[in-house]
């Protein structure tokens, strides 16, 4: 046989559907993976007829290749991409590239660039998002690394990628572990939509009894507007409409409420902690997982702890869409948005990126989860003034927060009235009202500071550092 163009390791869902469909796209690949078994099963069942073949080991599987080599793992993240790097390393030579596709550490990928560049070898940490359909069909991809090292997979990435209007949804993200941190910011904005999204359905569960189906139809309004028109209403409005087969009733309902992670949200909320990045909304949603975990404790707490009785308030009619609601979940999801691109920002200025965020919005517009209409207009904003420092403060952003702002306090004010945890949305709030605040308390702080600590302070009315002996 000719050589293949492409190399896979790790035949997991994701790894099955990018390499049908890089076959699609006219590349045909070498697959291997740990277990010869598993090679065989997707060579017989869904790679049968394809240009896919099949390695016994690393070294067969390197042979197959044609040069420069282009080798995507896509294996689990951490010791187990080292472990193979070094097994491959001796069957490689100059010029050829290996691509991380997990959800690998952006550390451990500016390590690994390092490191394989040193060795002439090519490391590319590449985000990718998509899950398994849009693995198949065209994912967001992110790859971060040397510029030739992308254009080495150039060709094949844009054609593997979602495809929008302006594009396909791939561009070299920049040097080292670029890619990968972008995918870090990407899964924080997408841990809060999800929480933000579980808030509403709460809240219209708990206060109006709505059915699975009555708060699909909210869904479902709200996903053909420009500002929540996205993958994530789509299918969330799919998941309340789906019954249990056994008895009729709403399967969402059956589900534990335990949320589970892989990192990424950590991961986004350290580097935001590092690179002093206020991102309180997505680490709301981070919380929300890790406090969804201890159920025991949640179950022993409900009876000792009471509750307030719930207060009926309004969320608007909900067959205009409970416009109060939905302006409450709109504004979270622009702060999620917001914190994002701002420790992108930060990220970038720190690690010397050189990060494009107009781009950015731009792949991010198709294939991956958390695609929607409104980084059309992220994408504007950055467009017209690439130093922005907040989305909020965009011409277009900020009206939107104006109008609807009123509707997210009065929706906070009544979960905390009735004891309904609300932590993006209130999260939210507090960010905005601190945000938009020309004085906080701080002052108070960084008295207390240099009264135990002699930690010093400025001074609104003169310059310098001073110190006060407080307590004499």
């Amino acid at each position: 046989m000719s050589k293949a163009h492409f190399g896979l390791i790790g035949l997991g869902v994701m790894g099955e559907n990018l390499v049908l469909n890089a076959e699609r796209n006219g590349f045909s690949s070498v697959v291997y993976n740990r277990t010869f078994t598993k090679t065989e099963q997707f060579l017989n069942g869904r790679g049968a007829g394809k240009q896919i073949f099949g390695a016994k080991d690393l070294k067969d599987f390197v042979s197959k290749l044609e040069r420069p080599r282009r080798i995507l793992m896509m294996i689990k993240a951490g010791s187990a991409i080292d472990s193979v790097i070094e097994t491959i390393s001796p069957f490689l030579e100059s010029g050829d590239l290996l691509i991380d596709g997990g959800n690998s550490e952006f550390r451990d990928t500016e390590r690994r660039v390092s490191d394989l560049e040193s060795r002439s070898f090519g490391f590319i940490g590449m985000g990718i998002s998509g899950g398994s359909k849009g693995a198949l069909e065209g994912p967001s991809m992110m790859p971060g690394g040397t510029k030739a090292s992308y254009e080495a997979i150039e060709s094949l990435v844009s054609r593997m990628s979602a495809q929008v209007e302006d594009g396909p949804c791939v561009t070299y993200i920049g040097p080292g572990g670029s890619g990968h941190f972008v995918k870090t910011v990407h899964n924080g904005i997408e841990y809060a939509i999800e929480q933000i999204l579980s808030e509403a359905y709460d809240l219209m569960r708990r206060l109006t009894g709505m059915s699975g189906v009555e708060m699909a139809e909210v869904m479902g309004k709200w996903n053909k507007t420009e500002e929540l028109s996205s993958y994530l209403v789509e299918i969330t409005e799919a998941c309340l409409r789906v019954k249990d087969p056994e008895d009729g009733d709403d399967l969402v309902e059956k589900i534990m409420d335990k949320a589970g992670q892989k990192g990424t949200g950590l991961w986004t909320v350290l580097s935001a902690l590092e690179l002093g990045a206020p991102v309180p909304t997505i680490y709301a949603a981070l919380n929300a997982r890790v406090i969804s975990s201890i159920k025991d404790q949640r179950l022993s707490a409900q009876k000792i702890i009471q509750s307030p009785p719930i207060k009926p308030f309004d969320l608007g009619d909900p067959q205009s869409g409970m416009p109060i609601l939905m302006d409450s979940v709109v504004l979270s999801c622009f702060a999620s948005y917001a914190q994002g691109m701002e420790l992108l920002r930060l990220g970038s200025e720190q690690y010397d990126y050189k990060l494009d965020m107009p781009s950015i919005a731009q792949i991010w517009k198709g294939g991956c989860i958390i695609r929607s209409q409104l980084l059309s207009r992220i994408q504007s904003a950055f467009n017209a003034h690439p130093a922005l420092p907040n989305l909020m403060v965009d011409p277009w952003f900020a009206s939107e927060v104006n109008k609807r702002l009123s509707s997210l306090a009065s929706v906070v004010a009544g979960g905390v009235t009735s004891g309904i945890p609300l932590p993006c949305m209130t999260s939210t709030l507090d960010y905005i009202n601190s945000y938009r605040t020309g004085r906080l308390p701080q002052n108070l702080v960084q008295a207390m500071r240099d009264c135990f600590g002699s930690h010093t302070y400025q001074r609104v009315d003169k310059e310098g550092i001073f110190h006060t002996n407080w307590i004499e």
